[in-house]
Parts: structure tokens; C-alpha cells; sequence
């Protein structure tokens, strides 16, 4: 996973150092040394993580994190503080200044990069969300406001802790009005996080009765707790079981012995994060529902889904698109009837948003055409998704009425990678598709060079 990280720094040293080992890991790197240099930069550059120093003079970074999380341009670009200071309050007062993380020098690399790793992993979904608020907006409709400070409440579960620090635990939380559950073990816990009552959940490591990796691992896969903050409490001789359940998607961790302002502000940050997605993701259903959704499958529709392509790659950001059409849909409506086809189009639209993303955008483009758009996927998972929604459509007859109909669908599919016109990577796509008609339908073809050549600019 690549991105863009601005490092913040004073020392000339500092700089040099961690922009060696980000480039090492293939990572785009900007530098700045001062405060005001680094909020320009991130005005400027937009980069996907800033990586800053706490301890500069004239502006410090307590300072310059505020800032950024005050402007709307740079308030989601996560922030870790990198620092020598070792105190417990200084972790606090930077997380309460809307810092995602907290570092200490000598920076720990192979926990910087899981770390990092996890954070641009939540930011990949908020902007993809963004991006459909700004899509939302630029058609007339409102923006949501900021999520709610209030946290009284708010359920929480505690998985696997011993009683004294499941005491120490619920005494922290209760302070902000939340409240705690207690599982004893992994079967427990996974039963209890089923009732989708909790906004986040506190895994203790190791997980007495189980495996707090396996738990973590099953809560991701699972739909309906893949967005559930999840935050590990470990001490220092689990640091191999974190850096892994980073790996599978954990969202925070606190660090043995439990500092209760510490925990209770990375409780707040990650509720936090997970009420902006939600408010994202709750506006966006309601004033979309009835503009821009097709009628007859309740997909998008063409004008929603070109406003987000063409809001997408202004970004820059790699995108492809997938043009489907239904093979032989003319002789389906003749010989069976337009009822007949208008259900062979809601079954395929069906199918096709059951096999996505939920951050993919799925629209009707016309008659019996389907748009696909995908942020941040390259070739090789593109052509991996078109060839899943050509099997989810071929391999079982479509119901129609008291029929059962054979229904395939061809597929074209191109990447943008960086600034692109929508007009021409659609006509690349739509080349590919002609491709597959030509070799027989049923197939997924990806634009090739000469398909980008004939495509307009």
C-alpha cells in the first residue's frame, strides 16, 4: 500500500532518516521543517498521512495538528505525532489535539509502517465516502455537519481482560458516560458483538478463552462489524501479535499499563472517526435516494455516477471502470416481453451490487447497460472483479416470472492512473467491451493501448 506522507521536522537528521526508510517502502515523501511550512505543504500537496514532529520552535506540533484538523481541506488527513517526549500527559495532549497516533524516537519501523498501514486503510474508505458527499453536494444537496461530541452513552465491549484491569477499564470509559460489556472469551465476545449494539471494541491481548487475531480477522471479514472500531490493550511483550493485528485491521492500540486519560482519548478519537463515516454514509442515503437512482433496479443512475467518476479523477487517484452490458437483450425482450426484461435487469443489477464493494459506485447507464467504478484499484483487481460479475450473472439462470432465463454479460474494463478525462476512460472501456462482443460475449477484456489511442482526450 502506497501514498503520500509529508514529514514534519526541525532536525535536517530526523528528516533524512525517516525519508529513507518511507522511500524504501515505496512511498511518496515530502519534507518540511517548520510548522507553517508543513501547513502550507498539506494545503498544497494533500498528502494521505502527515508524520509530525512534536517539539519545533515557534510553532510546535500540538499546534500545527490543530490546525490542520481546523481547516476543512486538511482536517481527514490522519496525523502521528513522532516525539522523544516519554511522558503519559504528552501522548494525551496530542491525541486531544486530534492527532491519530503517537511515535517515540528512536521510531520503532516495523511498528510505524503497521501503523501507517492502518490508518490509510480507514482513510482509503473515508475518501471514497467524501468523494460521494462532494459528488452529493456539487448536485444541490446538503453537506453533513460535524459528528456529536457527546459521548454518554455510547457501548463499548471489553473482550478477554483480566477483572482488575476490566475494573480499571470501565472506570475510564464510565467517566465519559460510556458504558462496558464484558466477554470472558473469544466465543463470547463474538456472540455479543453480533447484536450490533456496540460502537467499538476493546480486545485484550492475548485473549483469555481464544485468539484475539482470529477474532479480529472473523470481525473483518463479517459485513456487518467490517466497520467496527477495534482497539487492542497490550504490553510490550505482545508487540509481534499488535504488528500483526494491525495487519488484519485493527483500529488502535493501548499500551500496558493502561493510562486511563490515554485510553479514554483514543476511545473518543475512534468513536469519533466512526460517527463521520456513518453521518457520510447516512446523508448520502437519503438525499441520493430519489435524484440520482434509477427507477427500475434502484441502482444509480448515469448522471449521478459520471459526476463521480469525473470528481474522483480530479483527485488523481487511480480509478477503473468496469462498462457491462447484457448480451442479447433485444431478442430476450422480443421473444419473452418487456416484463420479462425489466426483471432480467433488476436480477443482474441485484447481483452485480451483491458482488461490490460498498465503497464501489454501481450505476444503470442505459437500456441495458451497467457502469462500474471503482476508486483506488488497479488492473489486476479490476479484471479480478469483472470476471466475479460475470460468473455471479452466468452461472445461474435468471428468474423471470415463471421463467428461468440464461442471461450473460460481456465486460470492458480500464484504469486511470492520475489526472484522466472521464469521456475517454469510459471510450477505452467501451472499446473493451466491443472486444468481448466480438469474441464471442461472456467475457471480461481490458482495454489495451490502441483501445486508449482511439479514445478522445
Amino acid at each position: 500500500m502506497t501514498a503520500r506522507v509529508l514529514v514534519v521536522d526541525d532536525v535536517p537528521a530526523n528528516l533524512r532518516l525517516l525519508e529513507a526508510k518511507l522511500r524504501a517502502e515505496y512511498f511518496e515523501v515530502a519534507l518540511a521543517a517548520s510548522g507553517p511550512e508543513a501547513l502550507a505543504l498539506s494545503s498544497a500537496w494533500s498528502p494521505d498521512i502527515v508524520l509530525l514532529d512534536v517539539m519545533m520552535p515557534g510553532m510546535d506540533g500540538y499546534e500545527v495538528c490543530r490546525r490542520l484538523k481546523a481547516q476543512d481541506q486538511t482536517s481527514h488527513i490522519p496525523v502521528v505525532m513522532v516525539t522523544a517526549l516519554t511522558e503519559q500527559s504528552e501522548r494525551v495532549r496530542g491525541l486531544e489535539a486530534g492527532a491519530d497516533d503517537f511515535i517515540s524516537k528512536p521510531v520503532d519501523t516495523a511498528l510505524l509502517f503497521a501503523r501507517l498501514r492502518a490508518l490509510l486503510r480507514v482513510k482509503q474508505v473515508l475518501d471514497a465516502w467524501r468523494v460521494r458527499a462532494e459528488t452529493a453536494r456539487e448536485l444541490g444537496f446538503e453537506q453533513p455537519g460535524a459528528p456529536a461530541e457527546e459521548f454518554m452513552g455510547s457501548r463499548l465491549l471489553l473482550a478477554g481482560a483480566e477483572p482488575a484491569e476490566a475494573a480499571a477499564v470501565a472506570a475510564a470509559v464510565a467517566a465519559d458516560g460510556m458504558i462496558l460489556d464484558l466477554a470472558p472469551d473469544e466465543p463470547a465476545a463474538w456472540d455479543m458483538l453480533q447484536d450490533q449494539l456496540h460502537d467499538l471494541a476493546l480486545l485484550s491481548l492475548p485473549l483469555a478463552g481464544g485468539d484475539a487475531l482470529r477474532l479480529a480477522s472473523r470481525l473483518r471479514a463479517h459485513a456487518d462489524s467490517r466497520d467496527l472500531p477495534l482497539v487492542l490493550l497490550a504490553g510490550e511483550e505482545q508487540r509481534q501479535a499488535v504488528l500483526r493485528a494491525f495487519d488484519l485491521g485493527a483500529s488502535d492500540h493501548v499500551m500496558r499499563p493502561v493510562d486511563p486519560p490515554e485510553l479514554r482519548a483514543r476511545v473518543r478519537n475512534q468513536l469519533r472517526r466512526r460517527r463521520y463515516q456513518d453521518l457520510l454514509r447516512d446523508s448520502l442515503d437519503r438525499s441520493l435516494e430519489l435524484a440520482v437512482t434509477d427507477s427500475l433496479t434502484g441502482l444509480r443512475n448515469r448522471r449521478y455516477v459520471r459526476r463521480h467518476l469525473e470528481s474522483l479523477l480530479r483527485t488523481g487517484a487511480t480509478a477503473a471502470v468496469l462498462l457491462i452490458d447484457v448480451d442479447r437483450f433485444k431478442p430476450l425482450n422480443d421473444r419473452h416481453g418487456h416484463a420479462a426484461g425489466d426483471a432480467a435487469l433488476q436480477e443482474v443489477a441485484a447481483r452485480l451490487r451483491e458482488h461490490l464493494r460498498a465503497v464501489d459506485v454501481v450505476a444503470r447507464y442505459g437500456g441495458e447497460e451497467f457502469l462500474v467504478v471503482m476508486a483506488g484499484a488497479g488492473e489486476e483487481e479490476a479484471q479480478a472483479v469483472a470476471e466475479r460479475l460475470r460468473l455471479s450473472v452466468a452461472d445461474t439462470p435468471v428468474p423471470a416470472g415463471n421463467l428461468l432465463l440464461p442471461v450473460t454479460v460481456s465486460i470492458g474494463t480500464a484504469v486511470a492512473r492520475g489526472q484522466a478525462a472521464a469521456d475517454g476512460l469510459i471510450a477505452a472501456a467501451d472499446a473493451a467491451l466491443y472486444r468481448a462482443k466480438e469474441r464471442g460475449r461472456n467475457r471480461a477484456e481490458l482495454a489495451m493501448a490502441e483501445d486508449w489511442g482511439a479514445a478522445p482526450e
